[in-house]
């Protein structure tokens, strides 16, 4: 099922629990691969990108089964070096297994990765953090080899806080002999959850939740297993979704802190909202107020959050602009949301959004994950019947967004192609 039928203007009330956190799961997926070993993991969303990383594993020789949302992985025996490139098109994060594999059989095949289309996103950071540490990169057209006889602590400093790079820089580090630091280190809640994670395995990491990584490599990892956390941008769709809407939401099984910036910029466009323990809720009611926001590193307003941020400012009374500051490309949704009648244009790496306009149900296409998810949003504020097509983007990232907003009273399903 691919496409996605939305008969808007239906207010929403009640609760969602929130699925696990795709960013935060899948380089735990391929860090597993580091121990010759069982690595349980908990909370795991079942999308498209999960079983997409399984057969990645499965097809480099783990053995992986999952029952609800716990996920075993079993990186015993023998592993291929080699990520075949059909797979690592499908899904840009596969580039995680560089380090991984690297740091478990000193070698590494794979190529340039895939998956959504939001414009570049160069990985020679991730390459030169692996030369730190004692890698030789040989890129040979789209493919990428990477060998090492060792791994040796180093210095390694990130110009910009690239959470990919970061990532492959400590998969790297915690195999490498002695001590590396890793300056200028992505601080996003998933790093930080890497971070506990490979220690729950075994690792020796200081200066979590800080942009200065310090690991001392170890030789080998043990069984463990983990609770993956909820996912803040599936929350943050839901509660632009209530807003776009009106009623009321609340977002459970979240670490609400980490939604800090998402939730004063709510606030500002007119959103009630309320953090407990582990919800953040939003109640709305009358029109949505116009704000500029700017996407940055964390705790800035995050890139992922972008387009469904859009999608809530078509319907503003008044004129506000998005900068999109980590990808270039990313605003392929406009296209879909003029459709609808939002009056959007374009300016370099800015979004200028003329609100006031009532939106009007359309056929649109999802080009993207979270694009797609900004059209969902988009359509419960408009008028009359919407369908989305290609919402296999969609369910790259969001573990069934109909079930979700159908049980807060969207009327919402899923239609045959």
């Amino acid at each position: 099922m691919s496409n996605i039928q939305i008969c808007g203007r239906t207010s929403l009330r009640g609760e969602i629990e929130i699925q696990g956190s795709k960013n935060a799961v899948l380089p735990m997926m391929a860090a597993s691969v580091l121990h010759k070993g069982i690595t349980i993991i908990e909370n795991v969303p079942r999308i498209q990108d999960v079983s997409c990383m399984m057969g990645i594993l499965e097809y480099i020789g783990c053995r992986c089964s999952m029952e609800g949302n716990v996920l075993a992985i079993d990186a015993d025996g023998d592993l291929k070096s080699e990520v075949p490139e059909d797979y690592v098109k499908m899904m840009r994060s596969s580039i995680i297994l560089l380090g991984a594999l690297l740091g478990r059989n000193r070698r590494a095949f794979t190529c340039y990765p895939g998956g959504c289309s939001i414009g570049k996103r160069p990985v020679d950071l991730h390459l030169k953090a692996l030369e730190r540490l004692g890698a030789v990169i040989r890129e040979d057209g789209c493919r990428i080899l990477a060998a090492a006889d060792k791994l040796v602590g180093a210095d390694i400093f990130f110009p910009f806080p690239s959470v990919g790079a970061t990532e492959n820089a400590l998969l790297g580090a915690v195999r490498a002999e002695g001590r590396t630091v890793i300056h200028g280190a992505a601080m996003e809640p998933e790093i930080i959850s890497f971070c506990r994670f490979l220690s729950g395995m075994g690792a020796c990491i200081s200066g979590v939740g800080t942009d200065e990584l310090i690991v001392l490599g170890v030789n080998g990892f043990h069984d463990s297993r983990f609770h993956a956390p909820g996912d803040r941008i599936v929350a943050g769709t839901y509660l632009m979704a209530a807003m776009a809407a009106g009623g009321e939401v609340k977002a459970k099984g979240i670490f609400p802190e980490e939604l800090a910036r998402v939730e004063a910029v709510l606030k500002q466009a007119g959103g009630d909202v309320t953090a407990g323990s582990d919800y953040v809720s939003v109640k709305m009611n009358g029109r949505v107020k116009p704000v500029s926001v700017a996407t940055g590193p964390y705790p800035e307003f995050p890139t992922d959050l972008q387009s469904p941020f859009l999608a809530l400012m078509a319907g503003a009374d008044g004129v506000s602009r998005i900068e999109e500051n980590i990808f270039d490309g990313r605003y392929e949704a406009v296209r879909e949301l003029r459709k609808m009648g939002a009056d959007i244009f374009v300016e370099g790496n800015a979004a200028i959004v003329n609100g006031g306009r009532r939106l009007h149900g359309a056929e649109v296409e999802a080009t993207d994950l979270r694009g797609g998810a900004a059209l969902v949003a988009a359509a419960l504020a408009a008028d009359g019947v919407t369908r989305i097509k290609k919402c296999y983007h969609i369910e790259r990232g969001y573990e069934d967004i109909c079930r979700d907003l159908k049980a807060v009273g969207a009327d919402i399903r899923w239609i045959e192609d």
